[in-house]
């Protein structure tokens, strides 16, 4: 029986994220879970949620596996799969185009504005975020078509203000809230050469921070699990997989 996958979607987003990119998964045999992190859904709010609460969850659904899974998360929802690898045992870590942990310095000004720029709202780490379609078409969705990027968007809700404080400034954070425990499971982190959200060389340094491989596309941008090339991004995965599935036996 192979291990089963569970995926992590980033800010704004849910598990839908992956209605995709998990086929090829699902097709190679795994089973694939796609949570929504926690204050999603009717009745659910992402005020106060911490960083920790998002891995917390994570954490608990790994352990309910059978066996260690492989996690893969995207944008903030790589940076929740560190923390959560950190707390639970799992076979693989694969991170698409991750938020960087505590002490990796941004690589790029966008990143440094990025950090900031949500100040203008005020204490937004007591708020829930909306998105915003501008900040969306132009950084996150930017190879998708219009009519597609203008669906997903429709399908996005508030994040916690107090999850992008403490990813956007973690050297504010006393708590280091983002730093991730030991992660012994082989590692994977890839990146979009066109992504200003997370470029490649700040990925690189995550990746270099847990000692594991890194994978750039360089025709490529934020939305990995999805954007045109979704495909390449899927089989490196799993040839990831299955090259350490050939190592271990």
């Amino acid at each position: 029986m192979k291990a089963p996958v569970i995926m992590v979607h980033g800010a704004f987003c849910g598990g839908w994220t992956f209605d995709s990119f998990r086929e090829p998964f699902e097709a190679a045999g795994h089973k694939v879970l796609t949570p929504d992190l926690p204050g999603r859904g009717p009745g659910g709010s992402v005020v106060g949620l911490s960083m920790s609460d998002y891995a917390r969850e994570i954490a608990r659904l790994i352990r309910t596996c059978e066996r260690p899974p492989i996690l893969i998360g995207h944008s903030m929802g790589g940076l929740v799969a560190q923390l959560a690898a950190g707390r639970a045992p799992v076979e693989r870590l694969i991170l698409l185009a991750p938020s960087p942990p505590w002490g990796v310095h941004g690589a790029s000004l966008e990143e440094a504005v990025s950090a900031v720029s949500l100040y203008t709202l005020g204490p937004y780490w007591l708020q829930a975020i909306a998105p915003d379609y501008g900040v969306v078409r132009r950084y996150s969705l930017d190879r998708l078509p219009r009519e597609k990027r203008r669906a997903l968007y429709a399908r996005m809700t508030s994040e916690s203000g107090r999850a992008l404080w403490e990813t956007l400034n973690w050297w504010l954070d006393p708590f280091m809230t983002t730093s991730p425990g030991p992660v012994k499971a082989p590692v994977l982190a890839i990146a979009g050469g066109q992504d200003v959200v997370h470029p490649p060389a700040t990925v690189r340094q995550t990746a270099a921070r847990l000692g594991g491989a890194f994978h750039e596309f360089p025709e490529m941008s934020h939305w990995l699990p999805g954007e045109p090339g979704w495909e390449a991004v899927a089989a490196l995965c799993l040839d990831f997989i299955a090259a350490e599935d050939r190592a271990a036996a």
